[in-house]
């Protein structure tokens, strides 16, 4: 068994196809038009389009009002969404897609805060004042662990091929996530960055260290 891996901040088909070719399970892409890595939904739509059955694309929002949100859905063919911003449990019902939850993790977070959520999966990345994930930052992955104990887990914040593998063996995630630590510059991947990254984590569970 290895852990899933999803490229996030895709803005092209290159960098689409360079993740797919390497093992993604998952492309994400930024609908937050304040993020450098913000695509429009056509450029989304084209680059699903040509994507194998077997990868899911993956929309990440920030407060996008509901009917926004499904017009978009409906209009790309994600399968799935990524609610990162200040939005309350009642959002993440009712839509036509899976909702994965974003959290930010600090110190004092509280595993249990997770019950009230209404979703099947948490993505859980740095706290950071004023940002909305993407912080290239890692956190206390003690707290991540005990939330997969009980929870389906995307980990991410700061993960790059480097630390990638003790992510994986510290936290025991459903899968793993990464943007800036794949990348040439925001918005941009490293081919090699994200063949790395992704066979290092499919090969995690399999290193003794």
């Amino acid at each position: 068994m290895s852990v899933r891996v999803k490229i996030c901040g895709i803005t092209s088909a290159q960098d689409a196809e360079v993740a797919v070719r390497s093992g993604a399970d998952a492309i994400g892409f930024i609908f937050y038009p304040k993020s450098p890595r913000f695509v429009e939904p056509e450029t989304v739509a084209a680059i699903v389009g040509t994507l194998p059955p077997f990868v899911t694309p993956v929309g990440v929002f920030v407060n996008e009002p509901t009917d926004r949100l499904r017009d978009i859905v409906e209009g790309t063919g994600l399968r799935a969404v990524q609610l990162q911003g200040d939005e309350l449990p009642e959002a993440c019902v009712g839509l036509p897609v899976p909702v994965i939850r974003a959290l930010g993790i600090g110190p004092n977070f509280d595993v249990e805060s997770l019950k009230k959520w209404p979703v099947g999966t948490f993505h859980l990345d740095t706290a950071k004042p004023g940002s909305y994930g993407g912080t290239g930052e890692t956190f206390d992955w003690a707290i991540a662990g005990k939330a997969a104990a009980a929870h389906r887990i995307v980990l991410a914040g700061g993960l790059t091929p480097d630390n990638v593998t003790e992510a994986v063996h510290t936290v025991r995630p459903y899968a793993v996530d990464t943007s800036s630590g794949v990348e040439a510059s925001p918005g941009i991947k490293d081919p090699a960055k994200v063949a790395a990254f992704i066979k290092a984590a499919k090969q995690a569970l399999n290193f003794k260290p």
